[in-house]
């Protein structure tokens, strides 16, 4: 980013006009085929999507169904920058708020996960208490004390219940929107993407695991990244080496209406057909010197439905990424720490009726992905390789079209074209732009 100095203040600037966050955002091509690299970087613009975009009319994911199964339980998250709490009410209900007492403003829940055994929700400062929905239920010395102190007569606990959200779930998956006029989850995300979800979360969940992913770098440069098929095969080099992927498999990629949320399919080889050789030799580059693993078994994929897909990436706008690879099932929730930082929050989860030997190939599996994956672990690296590249040059843009310059609602085979890519930034314009 540029900056001139005008009548005191430093200006940002980007070539020779002086622009502010909206016109930034403004300068993102329609069809998503160009951005503007100041996209990643003007912290104006980052405060602009906390409104716009994640107190906008938009549904943001915040959990799974199994993180808070019984009454009591609470999970902490965020929506954009602010601090969320899922909970599970008495009545079987999920619920969402701001994780800010009515009273100071102090976080009410300090652990990612816990559980309240009388359904109580206080806030260490002060003692306020809420319930699961979110309603102020106790206030220490509310009348005071022997005639001292206390708050007025008119005081109504009523009045100082927590910020609640809309919370709405597709297939056990739960999201949550500031906005009241929100379409319906399921409109927002449309038919072919809750089609998917479905497919993935056919069955009850259980919970496996989480881990944890910091990244030195803007959450729009991974939200591209698990959107572009085109690196697929040529960054994760494991893919092609030890033959779970290649470029020419059969493969679909899918958007929604207006592109900002996409899947990719892809169908495991016939078995008769593997051979690793040509995985390498279809890949622009491959693996140099010998390669082999000890327990081959981490690449084992055990057919668990009809379609016999064995990878399945599902980016949604803006918050989440819906993984099965091979037998590894995980949701990726994606965090905007500020312009130069994300964090990637990975909850792993099989179904409650896998028994001890699914559970032990799920564990195994997990290997290939989350911050040290055999097979994700460059994505992060690749994100700030992104932030360090761009930070001095904002007025510069990305260019977006490998395989056309628009955005197609069906591609197949995937891997040869960005028009996912396009997808996001043509739904994150529509979203954010004021022309």
């Amino acid at each position: 980013m540029k900056y001139i100095q005008q009548e005191g203040f430093l200006i940002k600037q980007i070539g020779e006009n002086l622009m502010s966050a909206q016109e930034i955002v403004n300068k993102i091509d329609v069809n998503g085929n160009h951005s503007p690299f100041a996209v990643y970087l003007d912290e104006d613009v980052f405060e602009l999507e906390q409104e716009n975009l994640y107190r906008g009319k938009v549904w943001s994911y915040i959990g799974l169904d199994a993180e808070v199964p019984n009454a009591g339980d609470y999970k902490t998250t965020f929506v954009g920058d602010t601090p969320i709490v899922l909970t599970r009410a008495e009545d079987g209900s999920l619920n969402a708020w701001v994780n800010r007492c009515a009273h100071k403003g102090a976080v009410v829940c300090r652990e990612r996960h816990g559980h309240s055994e009388d359904g109580a929700f206080t806030c260490v400062y002060h003692q306020w208490a809420y319930d699961a929905k979110g309603d102020l239920k106790g206030v220490p010395f509310r009348r005071g004390m022997k005639g001292q102190g206390g708050y007025a007569k008119d005081f109504d606990m009523k009045d100082y219940g927590l910020q609640t959200l809309r919370v709405q779930t597709v297939a056990q998956m739960v999201f949550a929107t500031f906005d009241s006029e929100t379409p319906d989850l399921e409109e927002f995300l449309g038919e072919k993407m809750c089609a998917n979800i479905k497919r993935i979360m056919h069955k009850p969940l259980k919970i496996i695991g989480h881990t944890r992913q910091f990244m030195k770098g803007n959450w729009k440069a991974y939200a591209e990244n698990s959107r572009d098929s085109y690196h697929g095969a040529l960054l994760h080099l494991f893919y092609p080496t030890f033959g779970i992927y290649r470029q020419g498999q059969v493969s679909e990629g899918v958007t929604d209406k207006v592109g900002c949320h996409n899947y990719f399919n892809v169908s495991a080889p016939p078995k008769e057909d593997l051979d690793y050789k040509d995985y390498a030799d279809e890949a622009n580059r491959e693996m140099q010197g010998p390669h082999q693993l000890k327990d081959t078994r981490v690449l084992n994929f055990i057919p668990e439905r009809d379609d016999n897909v064995a990878l399945s990436i599902q980016s949604l706008f803006p918050s989440v990424v819906l993984q099965q690879i091979q037998n590894t099932l995980a949701a990726r929730q994606v965090l905007p720490k500020s312009t130069n930082e994300t964090e990637l929050v990975w909850t792993f989860f099989g179904y409650e009726d896998d028994d001890a030997a699914m559970d032990e190939h799920r564990l195994r599996n997990i290997n290939l992905v989350g911050p040290a994956g055999l097979i994700s672990m460059e994505d992060g690296e690749a994100v700030e390789l992104v932030q360090n590249g761009v930070h001095r040059d904002g007025e510069l843009c990305s260019f977006i079209e490998m395989g056309g310059n628009d955005v197609e609602d069906y591609t197949s085979p995937m891997g040869m074209d960005e028009n996912a890519v396009r997808g996001f930034w043509k739904g994150y314009r529509a979203i954010m732009a004021r022309d």
